[in-house]
């Protein structure tokens, strides 16, 4: 088993081929832009005109939706939708992330990864998220090909972002409250989270190399 795994790191860091990205933007024009600095502005107490960040954290999250189409049109709009009731309070901006992947491990970039999306509370202005189409039938749910792509984006991303020192499961977030990474100005706001599980995330540090 340790052989396989080895060779299948191997394979995710030196394989350019088999992973390819495609492009299938969400709306991000000046309105999402406007919002996302009243974003950064609110919760984390930084006047800025850019929403262009320094990643020093990947986050893994599955979508809680069950095809592709669901989980795009969640990230699609520009305004945070009326199924989102447990964070409407704390601004409009949609939640988003720059890398989706499909069940069969097929990449999409939503948006450019150095833009700040919202996807974790307390750690956007830091993070970079991967979502993986899933996670409506159980904690074990998502598949091994979106352990493979998640992997291959984790090399990738360590390769452009030298300063990423750290790859999470949303359901650690909360565990970087007390630490200098941690941004969020609202002590009442957080919410609990269990994607994308344990050993999912254990895979995709498996595959990647992760250590």
């Amino acid at each position: 088993m340790r052989i396989f795994l080895l060779l299948i790191a191997l394979f995710l860091q030196t394989s350019a081929f088999s992973f390819s990205i495609i492009q299938k933007p969400i709306i991000f024009d000046d309105t999402r832009k406007k919002l996302t600095l009243e974003y950064i502005k609110a919760h984390y107490g930084i006047d800025t005109d850019s929403i262009v960040i320094k990643p020093t954290m990947i986050v893994l999250h599955w979508t809680e939706l069950a095809t592709l189409k669901e989980s795009f049109d969640e990230f699609y709009p520009t305004h945070l939708g009326s199924n989102r009731a447990d964070i409407a309070s704390s601004g409009e901006l949609n939640t988003s992330v720059p890398y989706l992947v499909d069940r069969d491990g097929t990449i999409y970039q939503l948006m450019p990864d150095n833009w700040m999306a919202r996807h974790v509370i307390g750690l956007n202005y830091s993070s970079i998220g991967i979502e993986n189409v899933g996670g409506v039938n159980s904690i074990d749910d998502l598949t091994e090909a979106q352990a493979e792509s998640d992997a291959y984006l984790v090399r990738m991303l360590q390769k452009k972002y030298p300063d990423i020192k750290y790859l999470i499961g949303h359901y650690e977030y909360l565990n970087y409250k007390n630490t200098p990474l941690w941004l969020e100005k609202d002590s009442n706001y957080h919410t609990d989270k269990k994607d994308p599980g344990k050993d999912f995330v254990d895979k995709v540090k498996k595959y990647s190399g992760w250590n």
